[in-house]
């Protein structure tokens, strides 16, 4: 049977989970993700795990962050002036806030703490630095 190789665009269906068993994502009450091995849409973990799978095949990966979403880097964590957020957004812990940045990136934020004059965000990932196990499904190797 023909196995997935770089340059193949593949249908997965996946799950993700953290050590602790929670489910961070799944395809399963959608369809399966469309993935062309090599493009670097994915994470780099994901993407390798895909190579010689044939249709039909699964498997369980775990992957450690350099392999996921990469270490997390405490120099993107920075403290604004709360006078730099708008009043009218309603500030929590946990709240992701949207910014752009010189070049007009997208760039996400999460909301680490806050007071009346500072915020604390995290501009990594939320799931950096952390262990990810995947649990994959190659549905079909669509070429």
């Amino acid at each position: 049977m023909r196995q997935a190789i770089t340059g193949d665009t593949v249908s997965v269906h996946y799950k993700g989970t953290l050590p602790d068993g929670t489910e961070f994502d799944s395809s399963a009450e959608a369809e399966p993700i469309s993935v062309t091995i090599g493009s670097g849409n994915v994470i780099p973990g994901f993407e390798q795990a895909l190579l010689g799978m044939a249709a039909g095949e699964t498997k369980s990966v775990v992957l450690p962050p350099e392999e996921a979403y990469g270490m997390h880097d405490p120099d993107l964590v920075h403290v604004v002036s709360r006078t730099q957020i708008p009043p009218e957004i309603d500030l929590q812990i946990g709240t992701v806030l949207q910014s752009r940045d010189p070049q007009g990136n997208v760039a996400l934020l999460t909301v680490l703490s806050c007071d009346d004059s500072e915020v604390k965000l995290d501009a990594n990932h939320p799931l950096a630095g952390k262990e990810l196990t995947f649990d994959l499904k190659l549905v079909s190797i669509v070429e």
